[in-house]
Order: structure tokens, then C-alpha cells, then sequence
């Protein structure tokens, strides 16, 4: 699935909830569902820097596409790494450095979180796209 058509998923499912409260406990489903990170991946150095809560972010080379394994210290912020990963996820490095997130805007994700977590968002994606930017560094 390309990133584009993922985000227009995320985008039609958010769009069945009438108010922020019920999209809030959605994210937070979403990020129980996020599968553990790995102990040995807990470590400063996949901390992203930003963050108001605790993020750890971890990327591995595999057949093409970086896979992402991520967790987080506060559950909404982890249901917001769960959609991210959803995103970048299984990608190839050049279409994550390509992709236009235009679904943070048409969900109206960024606008409804607190400004500390939104800089958290933006530091996210801006750390995913410096694991894709090293990754297609090494392939050219």
C-alpha cells in the first residue's frame, strides 16, 4: 500500500467519528495496539528529541523499506507513533522523503493536540524522515 492510500484510510476512519473526545480514544486504541519496543531499543540515542513524553523510535533496513518499531511513555502520544508507523511503515526510504503528510491537516490532528505534543508530532516525522534520508543515502 502506498503512503498516499493509507493516509486517505486513516483520513475516512477519522472522519466517522462526530467529536475530538471519540477521535482521542480512538488514537489511544491505536497505540494499545502498537506492539512493545524491544528492551535493548529503550536507549538514548532512540530518544526523539522534541518530545514532551518519552519516545522511543527504532528503524531497520530490510529488502528495500525501513521498518519501524517505535513506543512512547504516554498513551495518547503512543497512539499517535502507532499512526505514524501505520504510515511509514514496510516504506521504500525515497517515498517516505517524497510523501506529502497532508492527513495530519485533514484529520485535524495537529490543531487538537497541545502545542507540546504537536512539536512532538512534527519531531516524529522529522526524525522518520532522517532514518529514510540516511537509509537512501547509503543506496545511491
Amino acid at each position: 500500500m502506498t503512503i498516499k492510500e493509507i493516509q486517505e484510510e486513516i483520513i475516512d476512519e477519522f472522519s466517522m467519528f462526530e467529536d475530538w473526545m471519540e477521535r482521542y480514544e480512538y488514537i489511544i486504541e491505536l497505540g494499545k495496539s502498537l506492539p512493545l519496543l524491544n528492551e535493548a531499543y529503550k536507549k538514548d540515542e532512540n530518544l526523539i528529541v522534541g518530545c514532551q513524553s518519552k519516545v522511543w523510535l527504532h528503524s531497520e533496513f530490510e529488502e528495500d523499506t525501513i521498518r519501524f518499531t517505535a513506543e512512547s511513555d504516554a498513551i495518547l502520544t503512543k497512539g499517535i507513533v502507532a499512526i505514524l508507523l501505520r504510515v511509514f511503515n514496510h516504506q521504500k526510504p525515497r517515498d517516505i522523503l517524497e510523501a506529502e503528510l497532508y492527513f495530519v491537516d485533514e484529520i485535524g490532528l495537529k490543531e487538537h493536540l497541545s502545542p507540546t505534543r504537536a512539536n512532538g508530532l512534527v519531531s516524529m516525522i522529522k526524525q522518520i524522515k532522517l532514518y529514510a534520508l540516511a537509509y537512501q543515502s547509503k543506496l545511491t
